[in-house]
């Protein structure tokens, strides 16, 4: 039988799995999707705009969602119903033969992810607790950007030996279906990981700092400035600069380089954090 502490960190590990399999998917599909858009004739302003409500669809949902999620207490149906559409409308976007039908499945990967993010981290913090917060958030986002970081490198691997956009979104048919096995296995063994938290945060719920609002306010500038890569990537194919096959490598070194780098701060949160 496992200590407490010992099936704690079961559960954030196999929580890991879950994020580092369909990270794996959603991202594998992004380094590809703008491209993908412009070979079935959408122009530049039509990947922007799809490219952009989806990311807007998938943030402001949250909020929604978090709270939906806090008034039910459906933690695990929340996060399921979130993985599902999420990961399963990648492997789907090989059937796309119209820019618009590939744009609803983008829009719909967004909003599944949108709504399994808020439950599934309340659902890690439970964990988190017994193993140390440290640990266990560093461990799961570790984990999350190596799949980040692996799905562009495997959809560009099949692309470059296939020449086919179909192929490379239905490969990530796999780490979709093995990150949902492993998700049903969590809700399965642990079907309470509320049990994990043994003393309930003391929060302050009165209001919050001038700090935050200024700190949201530098985030929404940002925010406003960003551009997606899926604009990136059509900009890239359309003007020739790279061939297809390397897009996904480019997504895989240049923008998920951030992603390493916190892994490697992640290594070393791990490593510090005081265990409980």
């Amino acid at each position: 039988m496992l200590s407490k502490k010992g099936s704690a960190l079961s559960f954030v590990v196999l929580l890991g799995v879950v994020s580092l399999c369909a990270d794996a998917t959603y991202e594998g599909a992004r380094s590809l999707t703008g491209v993908y858009l412009g070979v079935l004739g959408a122009s530049g302003t039509v990947v922007g705009l799809v490219a952009g409500l989806g990311e807007f669809i998938g943030y402001s949902l949250r909020l929604v969602i978090g709270y939906v999620s806090d008034r039910t207490r459906a933690y695990w149906r929340i996060t399921t119903l979130g993985y599902a559409i999420n990961t399963i409308a990648v492997p789907l976007m090989a059937l796309a033969h119209r820019w618009e039908v590939l744009a609803s499945f983008m829009i719909a990967e967004r909003t599944g992810k949108a709504i399994r993010t808020p439950p599934r981290d309340v659902l890690l913090s439970y964990g988190a607790s017994q193993v140390g917060r440290g640990f266990g958030f560093g461990l799961h986002e570790a984990m999350d950007q190596i799949g980040a970081v692996a799905g562009p490198l495997i959809v560009a691997g099949v692309f470059t030996l296939t020449q086919h956009y179909q192929w490379s979104f239905a490969v990530l048919a796999l780490p979709a279906v093995i990150g949902l096995i492993a998700l049903l296995i969590a809700q399965q063994r642990y079907p309470e990981p509320r049990e994990f938290e043994t003393v309930p945060a003391d929060l302050n719920t009165k209001g919050l700092p001038q700090l935050f609002w200024i700190y949201l306010l530098a985030v929404a500038c940002l925010g406003a400035g960003y551009v997606d890569f899926p604009l990136i990537a059509f900009h890239l194919q359309q003007g020739d600069s790279l061939q297809t096959g390397q897009i996904p490598l480019l997504y895989a070194l240049a923008w998920e380089l951030m992603p390493l780098r916190r892994c490697c701060l992640d290594t070393y949160w791990i490593a510090s954090a005081s265990w409980p």
